[in-house]
């Protein structure tokens, strides 16, 4: 007893020291993982605003290009004097250019001395040499093609922002240097770009020549800036001088970023993005935060309950088996006991009810039975009945505490099953008939309110024919709603519903259930409240005036309504409309699906999912069978990503519910834009799409296996192969 003891507290010991040292590795290894797919996704963030800057400025720069080209051939072959003398004209055309064109500040001609001939600012210009700038005099010995000087400010009288040249050399017919033609590029304006592009913390965009000079800064430095070329980034661009991803403190201000750069084509010309290493490791920290407000309260109190139970153990530990002993004898003797009298009494009234109805059915099949005698019998089964009722709904009471959820269910079926129980209800001078259409009529609905909706609706129409008469059930579909809705005058209760216009209605209209009955029909006066709640024409102790209220109330619950039309002395008709849903949204019985997980081949699968966890446990899982993964965390990217570059991807597959730009927005975006690659939406909700549905798409509930998810993407995958006409 005593070394149980001692091997107990040891234990004890042992157990306080690994719920600190557990959670503390763990929570390591997490870490160093978070940290690692925190930089992977930054880098991919990178690498994607990297794609539209060079995209950018390769545009612009083949604009101006073409622009400097085509006012070369308009000035070709014409002396200086023929220029000066069409300036008027000229400058114009400059003009226009400049205005079509938001990156260019001027666009200018000028002469072997570098006088201008021609801008677009002002009209004559002045009488001024730019023979010292760098965008003139490299044309000056050499043809070089198209020159891209460094930034400069505006020389007086000229006045305005920075910019930086971009030029060409005129040549005569025999070669000789007769001049310059030259745009002014505003630095600003892919500033402004770069603004818009992106506004996370530590962003970082630059723009810069092969020889240092730099163009464009964001965040932008009140000094111009030149990186040495031997230095850090530039021995770092040497090495791999098309593109690349580094990181670095940069020159101009020390911090340090994670940056990727590229060169602009054949243009002297790098762009480069990036991110502040401690944007990143901030984003990390928020992550790993999240891991502590749960991790570091739980261990914490793991810790402090095991320091308690061991300073406790040795006290107790002398009646502890006896102690649980007596409580597991206690705890079992209450739960048999409970249950006992549960299913006893259950049973027991049961059984007496269920004794007392079959007793007197037997006796009424007896010959020459006196009135009297069948008359006792009956209200035994009455007397019967009604308790069975209370019992029953005592148990419903109980069994309510869960919530009730929607069921899809056939309207027409679930009639049938419930005539046998209406027949008794409503007694045998009521004559039931019931109009069943032969197509399955599905809707959305709580099938328990739903049966009492109709049981009331049955009620009434017993009460206002007074036990005597016909009741007509009919069911069928409809497409409209007829136009006697609009018409009631309902009041409060207004009968248009913005319900009626919902995606399932809209699309596959609505199932009409109608009760008729041959009673004493409903005045006018009273027809606009015989929805409202407590509202009754019964006498005192024969009605609550809650029955036809649960009706109006389960109608609009449900998306749909109810609507009655009377006719005093002839009788009432009520009409419940639910919204009809198509046939494959019944819930079918499937056996478990165990077939193997489908090798990915280097299919390659665009997964979006702003879940970091989630979307790397995707990725891993179809990494390993063989499927290529880009990744992304919002609708948005993977849109600019398939706009790119659609043939890189064989499927996209997309969460439904994200911040901004849902994933059957995506879907939808992907189609209306003839992108021609198959998307598979998952979702975590059930009910998710429950009001537009999937739309024609392959979806995949939430939780999801790996080997699940490989057959829905190498089906849809191969699909698109089929229909492109690929092999297999």
């Amino acid at each position: 007893m005593q070394r149980a003891q001692r091997n107990s507290l040891r234990l004890l010991q042992w157990m306080m020291a690994a719920s600190l040292a557990l959670p503390v590795a763990l929570f390591v290894i997490a870490a160093s993982i978070s940290y690692g797919s925190t930089r992977d996704i930054a880098d991919r963030e990178i690498e994607r605003t990297l794609d539209v800057a060079h995209e950018h400025a390769l545009k612009v720069f083949e604009t101006i290009d073409r622009s400097l080209a085509e006012l070369n051939e308009v000035v070709r072959g014409l002396s200086d004097d023929t220029i000066r003398a069409r300036e008027p004209a000229l400058h114009r055309r400059l003009k226009r250019l400049t205005d079509a064109l938001p990156q260019l500040k001027s666009a200018w001609i000028f002469d072997a001395d570098g006088k201008a001939l021609v801008n677009s600012l002002v009209s004559p210009p002045p009488e001024l040499s730019f023979a010292d700038r760098d965008y003139f005099y490299a044309h000056v010995d050499q043809a070089i093609g198209t020159f891209i000087g460094a930034a400069l400010t505006p020389r007086p009288p000229y006045q305005g922002a920075r910019f930086f040249g971009v030029s060409r050399r005129r040549d005569s017919d025999d070669g000789r240097f007769i001049g310059v033609i030259q745009a002014s590029v505003l630095p600003e304006y892919f500033e402004s770009f770069y603004a818009r592009l992106g506004s996370d913390p530590g962003i970082f965009f630059a723009m810069g020549r092969t020889d240092g000079a730099m163009l464009t800064h964001v965040p932008r430095l009140d000094r111009d800036v030149r990186l040495d070329p031997s230095g850090p980034v530039g021995r770092e661009i040497a090495a791999r001088p098309e593109h690349g991803l580094i990181t670095i403190a940069w020159p101009s201000d020390g911090i340090e970023r994670r940056i990727g750069y590229r060169r602009v084509a054949e243009y002297p010309i790098y762009v480069s993005a990036g991110l502040e290493t401690s944007a990143i490791r901030a984003r990390w920290l928020a992550t790993i935060g999240q891991h502590l407000v749960f991790g570091l309260p739980a261990t914490a109190l793991l810790f402090l309950l095991l320091a308690l139970a061991l300073r406790r153990t040795q006290q107790i530990q002398a009646e502890a088996a006896k102690r649980r002993e007596a409580e597991e004898a206690l705890k079992h003797s209450q739960r048999l006991e409970a249950l006992g009298q549960l299913t006893g009494g259950v049973a027991h009234d049961f059984n007496n009810l269920l004794t007392v109805i079959r007793a007197s059915v037997d006796l009424l099949n007896r010959p020459q039975l006196t009135e009297e005698r069948r008359q006792r019998y009956i209200t035994a089964i009455a007397d019967a009945v009604a308790r069975a009722a209370k019992l029953t709904s005592q148990l419903l009471a109980f069994a309510r505490r869960q919530t009730l959820k929607p069921e899809v269910f056939d309207v027409g079926e679930r009639m049938q099953s419930l005539r046998d129980m209406l027949a008794p209800l409503l007694g045998p001078a009521i004559e039931i008939a019931m109009r069943l259409p032969t197509e399955p009529c599905l809707v959305r609905a709580d099938a328990g309110q739903f049966e009492t909706a109709l049981i009331n609706m049955a009620t009434n129409a017993r009460d206002a024919m007074q036990g005597k008469g016909r009741i007509t059930f009919k069911v069928e579909p409809t497409t409209t709603v007829p136009d006697t809705l609009t018409g009631q005058n309902l009041g409060s209760q207004n009968l248009g519903s913005q319900n009626l216009g919902s995606q399932s209605s809209a699309n596959h209209g609505f199932v009409s259930v109608t009760v008729s009955d041959t009673g004493i029909g409903i005045p006018a006066a009273r027809l606009g409240r015989i929805f409202e709640p407590f509202f009754t024409t019964k006498q005192v102790g024969h009605g609550t005036g809650l029955g036809l209220s649960q009706v109006f109330g389960f109608a609009r619950q449900s998306g749909g309504e109810v609507t009655v039309t009377s006719d005093v002395g002839h009788g009432s008709t009520f009409s419940l409309y639910l919204p009809r849903v198509p046939p494959e949204l019944l819930p079918q019985r499937q056996a478990p699906n165990t077939a193997p997980a489908v090798a990915g081949n280097g299919m390659s699968v665009l997964v979006v999912e702003d879940n970091i966890e989630l979307a790397n446990f995707a990725a891993d899982g179809l990494t390993e069978l063989g499927y290529s993964i880009t990744l992304v965390d919002n609708a948005t990217d993977a849109l600019a990503e398939l706009v790119l570059d659609a043939d890189r991807f064989d499927v996209v597959f997309s969460d439904v519910v994200m911040p901004g730009m849902t994933g059957l927005d995506l879907a939808q975006a992907i189609c209306d834009r003839g992108i021609d690659v198959p998307v598979v939406l998952t979702t975590g909700y059930s009910q998710a799409l429950s009001q537009e549905g999937a739309a024609g798409f392959d979806l995949v509930q939430k939780p999801y296996s790996i080997e699940e998810l490989s057959r829905v993407l190498h089906r849809a995958a191969r699909i698109r192969r089929v229909r492109d006409g690929a092999a297999e």
